[in-house]
């Protein structure tokens, strides 16, 4: 009878995430769905979906996303391997530096990096007028395609260098000994062997910053001008200026997903295809970084580096300036944070700490009971619940908040504008991270170690309480971390949900971009940068570990 009882709690516990992720999720995914195939007079109609393909303005949103999306890809997959690839297999000096500024460049909101890179080259950027003052030369435009290309991959091949610098941890050194034995070196050994072990996580990587480009919105919008991608398509029908068309913005939000999800899957079916595992039992010696070869891998590294964290740089040296409007004046002070006190800041940072931390307690909760039910409670049930909380991964932050304004904008569930809803839409979107960290880490604990604790007296509460739990803390502490860097960068669904009661520091920023308070934009996304590098360093703190394991 104990152990039926036992066994129950762990069925309640599938059933309330059944529950859950249809009220939250489905529900609201449903609710898109019908409102793109319903017209006003509640007839069914694929009317909006012919208007999208039929006109070349809106269908070419989807070519320019996947083209720009397939491009960063490329571009981080080339510039972030080798640079895993000379990190870990080398001893460059300053690695740890290295590694904490690599990893801050990815944490900062990307919109962020977009209007520091047009106050450096833009058309009356620092670097425009001195290429043009000084030297004569009149630099490329920044804005459309190329913008959104430089910006998007030097935010996001830090993502590919995490990915690689973990799956390099795993590979043998005897396998790259037995290679040299047989003549295989150098450049051909790193195609041939390195490359070959490393390419479920080269796919994996290149899902990551596929997913994460393709949804991106704030980038495109500020500095893509003419060059019109899905999501900002999506939050134009849905809150543009020159009129709104929620039917419109709810059939691209479908196309979006689909679009998404037919990626995904041939992430899945191509990483099938290279599914093997490996495990270091002799790991790889670094070598000493020397003679012309060392000198140039540095200057690889710390060129990549200097370049990427440039924009952040210069948004910190910015918020100390002198500005009015968008022109920059002589002198430095507190004026931008004394201006920013007085709008929204306070109410800001409460907002962002208090979401945040509500938010991430719920995801790590819900990851740890979903991870569970995943590796130790395999069933179909839990199988569909571990696969329906990883959609929102594949869909554009956008749709979601769309998708929970269609759902919870009325009664009986008028949530819109509260708290609420903010924190639904982070725990939906940003919960995946932490999911799939804490399985992949439990999948690693043997089961013998909880039935070693149940022969010896403990309860299988007590078992997973104080046992499991536990042994599973690297993977919440690495999953929490990049849950909560994504929380308080949320831009995407935020920017559908907020209002000036629930407004944070994201929002703040770009509020004050879109006006033109570059100045103001400066300090809030001083603040941010901040709050993210404290994370990063709190993180380190308690793992005491130099890396972070997706």
């Amino acid at each position: 009878m104990k152990k039926l009882l036992k066994f129950d709690m762990w069925k309640l516990v599938s059933l309330f995430f059944v529950l859950l992720f249809s009220l939250i999720l489905i529900y609201p995914l449903l609710g898109v769905l019908r409102q793109s195939v319903i017209d006003k007079d509640g007839q069914f109609t694929l009317a909006e979906f012919q208007k999208f393909f039929s006109e070349p303005y809106y269908f070419k949103t989807i070519y320019n996303s996947l083209v720009i999306t397939v491009a960063i890809t490329f571009v981080t997959l080339v510039i972030g391997i080798p640079f895993a690839y000379f990190y870990f297999f080398y001893r460059l000096k300053g690695a740890k530096f290295l590694f904490i500024i690599a990893i801050l460049c990815t944490m900062s909101a990307p919109f962020i990096g977009a209007y520091s890179w047009i106050m450096l080259l833009g058309r009356s950027g620092l670097i425009t007028r001195f290429f043009k003052d000084a030297l004569g030369i009149r630099l490329g435009s920044i804005y459309g395609f190329n913008g959104i290309l430089l910006v998007q991959s030097l935010k996001l091949f830090p993502l590919v260098f995490i990915y690689m610098n973990g799956v390099f941890k795993n590979i043998d050194n005897s396998l790259l000994e037995a290679s040299e034995n047989l003549g295989c070196t150098g450049v051909k050994r790193f195609f041939k062997i390195i490359m070959q072990l490393s390419m479920p996580t080269i796919l994996a990587a290149a899902l990551l910053v596929f997913m994460r480009a393709f949804a991106d919105f704030g980038t495109p919008l500020l500095i893509g001008e003419g060059y019109r991608t899905f999501p900002v398509e999506i939050y134009n029908q849905y809150l543009g200026e020159t009129g709104t068309n929620y039917s419109f913005a709810s059939a691209i939000s479908v196309i979006a997903i689909i679009v998404t999800a037919l990626i995904f899957f041939l992430q899945k079916y191509l990483t099938s295809r290279y599914n093997f595992p490996i495990n270091a039992m002799n790991p790889i010696p670094k070598k000493k970084a020397k003679g012309i070869s060392g000198f140039l891998m540095h200057l690889y590294c710390y060129g990549l580096i200097a370049v990427a964290f440039l924009p952040q740089l210069y948004i910190v040296y910015l918020s100390f300036r002198n500005i009015d409007g968008g022109v920059i004046k002589e002198g430095y002070s507190f004026g931008n944070f004394i201006s920013a006190s007085k709008r929204l800041l306070g109410r800001s940072i409460n907002n962002t700490l208090l979401f945040g931390v509500i938010t991430l307690a719920i995801i790590i909760l819900f990851s740890i009971l979903i991870a569970y039910l995943v590796v130790r409670r395999r069933s179909l049930l839990n199988n569909a619940i571990d696969t329906v909380s990883m959609i929102p991964y594949i869909m554009p932050g956008s749709v979601i908040g769309i998708a929970l304004v269609i759902a919870f904008g009325r009664q009986p569930f008028a949530l819109t504008g509260t708290m609420l809803i903010m924190i639904m839409a982070l725990v939906i979107r940003r919960m995946p991270y932490t999911i799939r960290s804490v399985t992949a880490t439990l999948q690693n604990i043997p089961i013998s170690t909880e039935e070693a604790a149940i022969s010896l007296g403990a309860s299988k509460a007590k078992t997973f309480l104080k046992i499991t739990t536990p042994m599973m803390s690297n993977g919440i502490l690495a999953g929490a971390v990049l849950s909560w860097i994504t929380i308080v960068t949320e831009l995407s669904s935020a920017i559908i949900l907020y209002n000036n009661r629930n407004i944070t520091l994201t929002m703040s920023a770009y509020v004050a971009i879109s006006r033109g308070n570059y100045g103001l934009a400066a300090a809030f996304s001083t603040i941010l940068t901040a709050l993210t590098t404290v994370s990063l360093l709190v993180y380190l703190w308690l793992s005491k570990s130099e890396d972070i394991k997706l």
